[in-house]
């Protein structure tokens, strides 16, 4: 929050000792510390009150939603960037037709009788 390093802690607590000395800086850090804590604590709760009034959540909410929906756009577009679209279903009946005719297998020929042979039982 401050960037205080510890060097300047360092340097805080010797002064700290030299101008108020030992007996008295162990009282001083006692209430210091508490002092700081009500701090933190007040500034969190009024944080908490501003965002419940402003009604942060549900901003964060439809922001996060909104970055779903834009992912989501990218993928479809990508996705029909890369796969070929679909063929049309009017246009599928006709493929499926042409396919059958080439696929339709030759008729086979007659077989050829052979007089030599007598018919099988």
């Amino acid at each position: 929050m401050f960037d205080i390093g510890f060097t300047e802690l360092l340097l805080v607590g010797l002064v700290a000792l030299v101008v108020l000395g030992p007996e008295r800086l162990p009282g001083a850090v006692r209430t210091t510390g508490l002092w700081v804590g009500r701090l933190k604590r007040s500034f969190s709760n009024i944080k908490a009150e501003v965002e419940r009034e402003i009604g942060a959540d549900e901003i964060r909410r439809q922001l996060h939603n909104e970055r779903i929906l834009d992912l989501e756009r990218e993928m479809k577009a990508m996705k029909e960037s890369i796969m070929p679209p679909s063929p049309s279903p009017s246009s599928s009946s006709d493929a499926r037709s042409a396919t059958t005719e080439v696929t339709k297998p030759a008729p086979e020929p007659a077989p050829a009788s052979n007089p030599d042979r007598s018919p099988e039982p």
